[in-house]
């Protein structure tokens, strides 16, 4: 069954405001603690940037007792048919899937669950027009890919199972869709072959850190402070929007892992 829909335009979005506790994220080298009122002032203009397209958006309180819960991607999965609630490859987040579930049961009528054993995070993941690719990293494992493919099937779905690089957090930190055909990676992330059949634009030379932009609606968010990439996307057509990041960067997060993108079914 081939799916009919467009993988970058959505209503809604959904975020979450950073914590006092977001101090306490997780993070894979520590380059010292975010500073909270610039995060927020970063998190406003990200919200921003989103509603100016249109778009709904919903930002949810902070959850002081979950210091990564503004990244709110890692916790589900949507698509117009329905969501899955994903299980966190971190101890320390598997409480926030849940309470993101009580969220979403309020706009979609089938909300699905990965049980486990397996785990894996909205990080890993990248839909587009032709397949749900899932990279396994440290948070994703096999039985977390074939749980979803199992649960997304029934929507007409198709999974594809990659690797991340090594010493890459997420698979999407190295990548992100920027329309139906066309991907911006990393070099050594699109050395492995995995978008064969995909346009590719590379990210500029030691501009590997904003590989990690999102395409919502008519723009392309992308953090601030690589203007060469910037300058690539431009050049190729595209409303780049630059939004600060430097404060979720510490914490290994980027443009999509703010906000969960999605357009719900009439209820």
């Amino acid at each position: 069954m081939q799916v009919s829909r467009k993988s970058y335009r959505f209503t809604h979005a959904i975020t979450r405001k950073p914590g006092h506790s977001v101090v306490g994220g997780l993070r894979a080298v520590d380059t010292g603690a975010p500073d909270l009122q610039l995060f927020l002032q970063h998190h406003a203009d990200y919200v921003a940037a989103l509603e100016s397209t249109g778009a709904t958006v919903q930002t949810l309180e902070a959850l002081e007792d979950y210091p990564d819960a503004v990244f709110v991607e890692d916790s589900a999965l949507c698509f117009q048919e329905g969501a899955v609630i994903m299980r966190p490859g971190a101890p320390t987040r598997l409480g926030e899937a849940g309470i993101m579930g009580e969220t979403l049961v309020e706009l979609y009528e089938e909300v699905l669950r990965i049980e486990g054993p397996g785990h894996i995070e909205g990080g890993d993941v990248l839909v587009t027009e032709k397949e749900v690719l899932v990279g396994l990293s440290a948070r994703t494992d096999v039985a977390g890919v074939e749980e979803l493919q199992q649960l997304v099937a029934r929507w007409g779905y198709r999974v594809r199972e990659l690797k991340t690089p090594e010493g890459v957090l997420h698979f999407k930190t190295d990548c992100s869709l920027l329309d139906e055909e066309t991907i911006l990676s990393t070099r050594r992330l699109d050395a492995s072959g995995c978008f064969e059949g995909y346009r590719v634009i590379h990210t500029a030379e030691g501009e590997e850190a904003c590989a990690n932009a999102i395409r919502f609606n008519d723009l392309v968010i992308m953090p601030d402070g690589f203007p060469r990439t910037a300058d690539k996307l431009h050049d190729a057509g595209y409303n780049v929007r630059l939004v600060g990041n430097s404060e979720a960067a510490k914490l290994d997060g980027g443009m999509s892992c703010l906000s969960l993108r999605f357009t719900p079914p009439a209820r």
